[in-house]
């Protein structure tokens, strides 16, 4: 097989192993950057494979653009970077119409989004109106301006990173936003070692800039092709909705998780398979996904915020409580 395989090469679940092998190119070539975050990176790659969006949230200064950046790198793509700023409009984002001189009609600019990765560099500093640009590119990958439709270039996915909502000048993220990124990862602070690794490999100069490509957009097409075949049996898809359904019914939380968290917690599942060499998912696979996958999309009550409750410690206590299949999930396990 050649170093970037073809649709009709990873189209079908024979071809699953190969996601396997590509995918820890990949990551192994992000952390000549990112050091000692491995399972961040491969849920990062795993949402891509989902043909998701992926949001990360942390405090300044741990290397969340740096993540997004070097994912991009790694993929020989088209890649777009958007600086949120207060006084940016919807139109930088999505693209306008401008009226042609010498052709007497009106022809579309594209905007920053048309790309395959966009990162988005502190979303949550733009003001809601320009956030809400990215609610038709994200669910339905096409962009209407002036009553004419664009569509997106696949694959296509949103990395945006953001600070937590309490730093200054930032504005929370609307609800219909929150719930099209399929997950919401932080990355921590480094250990130890890592850090002093990093003072060690970027004294002299920033890694991300002898970053090569190793893999492309025709490649991670296929890929996520490939993913859709990972088979998830009758009593993972009922995990995953009684999960769903306790998020409704949990008195901690006002708004639960929708119907898309569903769908897309049960793409990501079968990415996360697919990168693990498996044709089938667990309910192991359901279980990490679900803090990552189901909190960003919960608000709590009010009494629930005066407690401390946070939408993630209610995830885990419905972990802990939502049966959880005795089979392995995989085929036969009907």
């Amino acid at each position: 097989m050649t170093a970037h395989g073809t649709v009709a090469e990873y189209g079908s679940a024979a071809a699953l192993p190969d996601v396997r092998t590509v995918a820890g190119r990949i990551v192994a070539n992000i952390e000549h950057v990112i050091e000692g975050k491995t399972a961040t990176v491969r849920l990062a790659l795993a949402v891509m494979l989902a043909e998701g969006h992926l949001l990360i949230e942390d405090v300044p200064g741990v290397g969340k653009t740096k993540l997004a950046k070097a994912l991009a790198r790694s993929i020989d793509c088209s890649v777009r970077r958007i600086q949120f700023t207060p006084d940016l409009l919807p139109s930088d984002v999505t693209g306008v119409s401008v009226y042609n001189q010498e052709t007497h009609d009106f022809e579309f600019k594209p905007g920053a989004v048309f790309a395959n990765l966009v990162v988005g560099d502190e979303i949550n500093r733009a003001s809601p109106k320009t956030q809400s640009a990215l609610l038709e590119c994200m669910e339905e990958r096409q962009v209407t301006v002036d009553g004419t439709s664009y569509q997106m270039q696949t694959p296509f996915m949103i990395m945006a990173t953001q600070n937590p909502i309490e730093m200054e000048g930032t504005y929370p993220l609307p609800e219909a936003q929150r719930d099209r990124f399929t997950a919401r990862i932080a990355m921590g602070y480094p250990s130890a070692a890592a850090e002093l690794a990093m003072l060690e490999g970027h004294g002299e100069h920033d890694p991300l800039d002898q970053l090569r490509p190793v893999s492309d957009a025709a490649e991670v097409r296929a890929l996520a092709l490939a993913c859709r075949h990972v088979h998830v049996s009758d009593l993972v898809k009922q995990y995953v909705i009684d999960l769903v359904t306790a998020t409704r019914n949990a008195p901690d939380l006002r708004l639960g998780a929708s119907p898309r968290a569903s769908l897309q917690m049960l793409r990501t599942a079968r990415a996360v398979a697919a990168l693990e060499g498996r044709d089938y998912v667990l309910p192991d696979d359901i279980q990490n996904l679900a803090v990552p996958v189901l909190a960003h999309r919960l608000l709590p009550t009010a009494e629930a915020q005066i407690g401390r409750r946070t939408p993630e410690s209610v995830v885990v206590d419905l972990l802990s409580r939502v049966p959880v299949p005795d089979a392995r999930g995989g085929r036969g396990a009907h």
